[in-house]
């Protein structure tokens, strides 16, 4: 087969980070094919085969085929989940995981394939503790930070370290009146805590006196950062109330976000870290999916340039 080799972008039908990751590769003559792992099996298929050389089939939606020998690179975005409405309990329970581990287990298996990033990776990475104990180890300075199901740890903690703020460990969709939300980060005092602590996991972090955030996205080799200037604990609740700057790193960071992404084994990471007033950048955690192409809206930087040659294998 001839031609130039696709690149494989895995999301939802809605992405529009996604979409001008694609119309730049259909700029580059890069040709794409783009599905959901969602619309599996109803309007997705998969044919893979193990050989003594290796992986081979293919990969079809209704109006792509991509021979899964051939790809170049897979951009793992946001698909959406598994979902088997039609079937018995017990019935759609088996078949998700037959999906999960068999198209997820080959679209993890692709041979010569660049992964931005792996999903097996991503998932490592997702877990918060992980993160923040990667974060120490690649010499980044990190809040003293609780994780705990135990309510008199959480209130000695908080009464230890003075200002805490209390964090969700992961932000699953949460419905408020149908509507999708999240559970902000807060400030927490020791007598805010009661028994509801011991129903499940809780992270408490030293709350750090910022003078403002920054966000960094490291696309391969490349370093991206812009300051966050806002009078908000949580940036994310208001994007109304932000103003941006491209900055330099501090030195040190540029090479700590390495081997940061290094440990987990990934090729971009979105980085949030917050300022303190003697300018020491203090480590939040890092999205290895997390949005940057409003970033580039803002400031300029050529952030979707660098994606691409990443994808395209330019750089």
């Amino acid at each position: 087969m001839t031609g130039p080799r696709p690149v494989l972008v895995v999301t939802s039908l809605y992405d529009p980070t996604a979409d001008v990751v694609i119309r730049e590769l259909h700029g580059r003559g890069v040709p794409v094919v783009r599905l959901d792992s969602g619309d599996f099996p109803a309007s997705l298929s998969v044919e893979a085969e193990i050989t003594e050389q290796g992986l081979r089939g293919r990969v079809s939606t209704p109006s792509r085929t991509a021979d899964l020998s051939r790809i170049r690179a897979l951009y793992y975005r946001r698909p959406s989940g598994f979902s088997f409405p039609h079937h018995a309990e017990q019935d759609a329970r088996f078949a998700v995981t037959q999906a999960r581990y068999g198209l997820g287990g080959v679209l993890a298996s692709l041979p010569g394939c660049v992964y931005v990033n792996h999903p097996h990776r991503i998932g490592d990475a997702e877990f918060k503790p992980s993160g923040l104990a990667a974060a120490v180890q690649a010499g980044f300075d990190v809040p003293p930070t609780l994780i705990t199901s135990d309510p008199d740890a959480a209130r000695a903690f908080i009464r230890r370290q003075g200002s805490v703020v209390y964090k969700p460990l992961h932000n699953p969709v949460y419905l408020v009146d149908g509507v999708s939300s999240v559970v902000a980060v807060a400030e927490v005092a020791a007598d805010e805590i009661d028994e509801r602590v011991a129903g499940t996991a809780h992270l408490f972090q030293k709350r750090v006196l910022k003078t403002a955030d920054v966000r960094v996205t490291v696309i391969g080799s490349r370093v991206f950062c812009v300051r966050i200037d806002s009078d908000l604990l949580d940036w994310r609740t208001d994007y109304s109330r932000l103003t941006y700057t491209p900055v330099e790193p501090p030195p040190g960071v540029r090479s700590a976000l390495l081997r940061y992404l290094h440990h987990f084994g990934l090729v971009f990471g979105a980085f949030d870290f917050c300022v303190d007033q003697e300018d020491r950048w203090w480590f939040l955690e890092c999205n290895p999916g997390g949005q940057w192409y409003w970033l580039q809206t803002e400031t300029g930087l050529p952030m979707l340039t660098a994606l691409a040659d990443l994808l395209e294998r330019t750089s």
